[in-house]
């Protein structure tokens, strides 16, 4: 059942989510710290299916064009297979991407979410990460290869890079930009693929828990969170989408990372002194819950 939430920790959670799904800051981290930090109860699988759904839907909206036409694209190449068509190449690529991450999410879900959520942990996390791709971006370029010269080795490549997010504080979108640009990807190719990759596991993700969900009625009272949820960080996500494409054109992805070892010292400072602890709700509520495969990271 969904905590009871106030308007203002359902807008939060919203915007928070909405925020960190694209920028590589991590959700889950985020997720883990604000009820951590504020005091406020874990927000619980019913809303965690809302912030998917708005997430989901952002992308959905954006990406209209490209994925309506990856659509077609894999369905004409059932029919009649042609080489020299990018999105009937990109299609099957990001299928073969998506693989990685659905299967490890699904065997190693629970057991990460009941061991690696500590608030410590995740400080650390942000930090390590942070300076990987610090190291990575700054040797990277705006000259390299677009999507259109995406090959199967840098789909699994990337593949595998969202499923190393399923760890708290290492950013699904982080990850797979990371590998990207290691990959020689230009960085706005490198953003654009992992949008177009995490779309089936977002996906996924949100179908899975309404399954787990569907026999439950929402009371009338917790409704308007759930709805709130959806349509913030729906509204936020896409926001951030547009941003994120726009400032990798011209930008590297140097500030984000320097935010993410400013908070992480920041979480391994509190959480060292005491301040800092997992809520009991984290660590129980979502351990018994369905895993939900690998979406906001």
């Amino acid at each position: 059942m969904l905590p009871r939430m106030t308007p203002i920790q359902a807008i939060t959670f919203g915007a928070v989510q909405g925020i960190t799904e694209f920028l590589p800051i991590s959700s889950t981290a985020h997720l883990i710290l604000l009820p951590a930090v504020m005091h406020w109860p874990d927000p619980g699988l019913t809303y965690d299916v809302a912030l998917h759904i708005g997430t989901l839907l952002a992308v959905l909206i954006y990406f209209a064009g490209d994925l309506g036409r990856l659509t077609r694209a894999w369905f004409q190449s059932l029919v009649k297979r042609d080489p020299n068509d990018p999105y009937q190449r990109l299609a099957w690529l990001i299928i073969a991407g998506t693989v990685p991450a659905a299967v490890i999410g699904v065997l190693c879900e629970k057991w990460v979410e009941t061991t690696l959520r500590s608030p410590l942990l995740i400080g650390f996390n942000l930090i390590l990460v942070a300076t990987v791709i610090l190291i990575v971006d700054r040797r990277a370029n705006n000259d390299g290869r677009s999507w259109k010269e995406l090959n199967l080795g840098d789909a699994m490549a990337i593949g595998f890079g969202q499923a190393a997010a399923l760890i708290p504080g290492f950013s699904r979108s982080g990850s797979t930009m990371c590998v990207g640009l290691l990959r020689g990807l230009e960085r706005s190719a490198a953003a654009r693929i992992s949008f177009l990759l995490g779309t089936p596991i977002i996906f996924g993700s949100a179908i899975f828990k309404l399954r787990h969900l569907s026999h439950q009625a929402l009371p009338a009272d917790e409704r308007s969170a759930f709805i709130i949820g959806i349509v913030t960080s729906g509204v936020v996500g896409y926001a951030c989408i547009h941003f994120l494409l726009g400032y990798l054109s011209r930008k590297p992805l140097a500030v984000f990372m320097v935010y993410r070892i400013i908070v992480g010292g920041l979480v391994i400072g509190l959480s060292l002194a005491g301040f800092l602890q997992p809520p009991a709700a984290v660590k129980t509520a979502r351990s018994h819950s369905a895993p939900h495969v690998i979406a906001h990271r």
